[in-house]
């Protein structure tokens, strides 16, 4: 949400509201604390996500935490489902393509990959103008890079634990496995990227350039060397 916050804010260039404030993670001293309609739907997206993931623990592991931290977001939910109506049908229904994905042990991951980068890409459309498919498609790319990549790296702790992973009939012992993954993100990335740059942003360039082309890889080059090790 902080990536979309500079995209879109990039992008629109909204008005903003700066204050200096203090906040609970430094309680004290104050920090600049800029608001504006960007921020407060990539809010209102942050409790969407949050919300309909904690049911689907609930519903999946019975997780008792989980119930209660969804009721207690459910007021702000209902809020949100009237003033989204769209995007809270598409989160629910990509969630549920991908519990059916999981209960059937789905072994080809640019399936459900591709659910969650449906879910993430009606997310990073804030308005319904000509900007909108291109934006869809920063999202959709960016969705299936990010479920490639905590694939590949929670495989192990996956297969320990018993849980669902696209990756699980893998051997990983083979030298192709990180190889193939590595080139399968990058036609992800190269295709976010691509998108990306088909926006005019003048605000942040910079900083999003830097997450795109070099930030995201952090945590597959981490894992990768640990694997070869």
């Amino acid at each position: 949400m902080t990536f979309l916050i500079l995209l879109l804010t990039g992008l629109y260039e909204p008005e903003e509201t700066k204050t200096e404030q203090r906040c609970i993670a430094h309680p004290f001293h104050k920090n600049l604390h800029i608001q504006s309609a960007v921020t407060d739907y990539a809010a209102d997206m942050s409790i969407l996500l949050f919300r309909d993931k904690c049911m689907d623990d609930w519903n999946d592991e019975r997780k008792i935490s989980r119930r209660a931290a969804a009721g207690m977001s459910s007021r702000s939910y209902r809020k949100i489902q009237q003033q989204y109506p769209e995007k809270c049908s598409v989160v629910r229904t990509q969630l549920e393509k991908l519990h059916e994905m999981e209960q059937n042990h789905e072994s080809n991951p640019e399936i459900p990959a591709g659910c969650f980068g449906t879910m993430l890409g009606e997310l990073f459309v804030w308005k319904d103008d000509i900007w909108a498919d291109t934006l869809r498609q920063v999202g959709f790319y960016l969705g299936k890079f990010i479920y490639l990549l905590d694939a590949y790296d929670d495989l192990e702790h996956d297969r320990k634990k018993q849980c669902y992973n696209p990756f699980h009939q893998t051997d990983t012992t083979e030298p192709q496995f990180s190889q193939n993954c590595e080139a399968l993100l990058q036609m992800m990335m190269s295709s976010c990227a691509a998108a990306f740059e088909r926006l005019p942003i003048l605000h942040y360039e910079e900083i999003l350039r830097n997450i795109l082309y070099a930030g995201v890889w952090t945590k597959f080059y981490q894992k990768k060397k640990e694997q070869e090790k």
